[in-house]
């Protein structure tokens, strides 16, 4: 089994200055210039837990403001 090496020779390979430096034509394009990052995506599901917890803090906040209305109506008294 004859083994090939996957990387070209950099004598002869083209677009290679001497020294092995790439002039700047020859680079390919940096990512920015792609029109798209992936594949559209039309199916996004909305998180279901979410009630749960705002409806948790929610409790919490107004039995926290009726113990400090009860305890201001108290002091009043």
């Amino acid at each position: 089994m004859s083994y090939v090496n996957p990387d070209p020779e950099p004598e002869r390979s083209t677009g290679l200055e001497p020294g092995g430096g790439v002039p700047p034509g020859e680079t390919p394009p940096a990512e920015s210039s792609m029109p798209e990052a992936g594949p559209r995506e039309t199916h996004n599901p909305t998180k279901g837990w979410a009630k749960g917890p705002l409806t948790a803090i929610l409790a919490l906040v107004v039995l926290i403001a009726a113990f400090f209305l009860a305890y201001a109506i108290i002091l009043i008294l």
